[in-house]
């Protein structure tokens, strides 16, 4: 009776050790429900046919935390920032959310967004930060924590058509690219040689991931490596700039900005009228399903003798930080992104490359783009917007004003020299 006293005693004596050191423990749980649903929303942007693909990581996530249910709630793109940021200023957003880079950056700004570092780094996250290619960060990463972790990313390449080039008898990109020789002077005398043919060579757009890429190329920098503005004394980059202005100037490449409205870049590459194009991954699908047409990508022409980072649009998941369930939200978002979370979404959709190079083999294994490893390339090695390279979307509204700068230049309405006068004018005063 003695010795069975004794380790009752004992027994006793470990449990309340078990009891605080749980209660001591800094990993985070998931809270106790009492055998009652918890409930999440996560808010999304996408067509009907994007929606779907989101539910199927849900619809996997809900299996594996049959004590969570979450209700997809999506909003039309043009809708989506303001909705989210009236939300989430009334304390009445979702649990969990898709944001822009910009956005992000303000959410964070007004801490309206949960820090997950400590989260990912437990054994109730299905990813880990050290996971992510450093480079697709950008805003969500700031005074070394974490706001955002990215489901899926898109690196930009160029789109050539092989019929255009072949009825042209021009060498195709990837002929130059092989003989170490696909640089701007290539680019200039593929597309010269097109707009000989009586074909659009190139189609220039508007938007921070050509600007950057373009600057990269060419080993020249808008923003440094700490995000302080050396436009205005890099000339690699001026020369990006030169380059853009000349290419339209010259008829190497055509402004989408200048077509007819309705007159889209896709519609016109299908058609055989262009034969180049920068895009991520979104247009493969598309261009997949024509069969007539043949392409494929190639890496963005470089001056450095390398290729060199390009951007990467990507959309970042966050978390409420006022979520009545900020443990369950946490969950649900690093499962959204892990390995299987993005198998479940980018498996069957092919609009888009993941993030985790774990993923890459079951992703692309459905790949027919013969080049697609230079999606993979560009992932690893390029920057997303917001991060300290095109550190412009962490400052409010400054991505519009450069955007309508850069718009009169391609326009032919100011040279590049102006063009970078008055971006020093707006990005000195933006960003002090």
């Amino acid at each position: 009776m003695d010795n069975y006293m004794s380790w009752i005693k004992i027994g006793f004596f470990l449990s309340i050790l078990f009891l605080l050191a749980t209660a001591c423990s800094t990993s985070p749980k998931i809270e106790n429900t009492d055998g009652q649903k918890v409930r999440l929303t996560m808010q999304v942007w996408g067509n009907p046919a994007e929606v779907k693909v989101y539910q199927r990581a849900l619809d996997a996530f809900e299996k594996e935390n049959p004590n969570i249910e979450v209700k997809l709630v999506p909003v039309p793109g043009d809708q989506y920032e303001q909705k989210l940021l009236t939300q989430l200023q009334g304390s009445r957003g979702p649990d969990v959310f898709y944001s822009y880079e910009s956005t992000i950056a303000r959410l964070i700004g007004a801490k309206q967004v949960q820090p997950l570092g400590e989260f990912l780094k437990s054994e109730a996250s299905d990813v880990k930060a050290e996971d992510f290619p450093e480079g697709l960060w950008g805003p969500a990463k700031r005074d070394g924590e974490i706001y955002g972790v990215t489901p899926d990313s898109n690196p930009m390449v160029m789109y050539y058509n092989k019929k255009v080039f072949k009825e042209a008898s021009v060498k195709t990109p990837q002929e130059y690219y092989d003989e170490g020789k696909w640089n701007w002077d290539a680019f200039e005398e593929v597309t010269s040689k097109l707009k000989a043919a009586g074909k659009q060579g190139y189609i220039a757009e508007n938007w921070w991931a050509h600007w950057y890429s373009w600057v990269w190329s060419n080993g020249g920098r808008i923003f440094d490596e700490q995000g302080k503005y050396v436009l205005d004394h890099n000339e690699k980059g001026k020369e990006a700039f030169a380059f853009m202005h000349d290419m339209v100037k010259k008829g190497n490449a055509v402004y989408l900005g200048s077509l007819p409205k309705g007159q889209g870049a896709d519609a016109m590459f299908m058609s055989n009228q262009v034969g180049m194009l920068a895009a991520g991954r979104w247009l493969e699908p598309l261009f997949s399903q024509n069969k007539s047409l043949d392409f494929d990508y190639i890496y963005w022409p470089s001056n450095t003798g390398k290729n060199e980072p390009v951007a990467i649009p990507v959309a970042y998941v966050a978390v409420n930080k006022n979520s009545p369930h900020v443990q369950e939200a946490m969950k649900l978002a690093a499962f959204y992104v892990s390995v299987k979370g993005q198998e479940l979404r980018l498996v069957e959709g092919g609009n888009a490359m993941g993030t985790l190079a774990a993923a890459d083999e079951s992703i692309m294994k459905k790949a027919t783009i013969e080049h697609s490893g230079y999606l993979t390339e560009g992932r690893d090695k390029g920057h997303a917007y917001g991060s300290a390279l095109a550190y412009d979307a962490q400052v409010p509204g400054l991505n519009s004003d450069i955007t309508e700068t850069i718009d009169l230049m391609f326009l032919g309405k100011q040279d590049a020299a102006t063009t970078i006068e008055k971006l020093n004018q707006i990005i000195s005063k933006a960003v002090k």
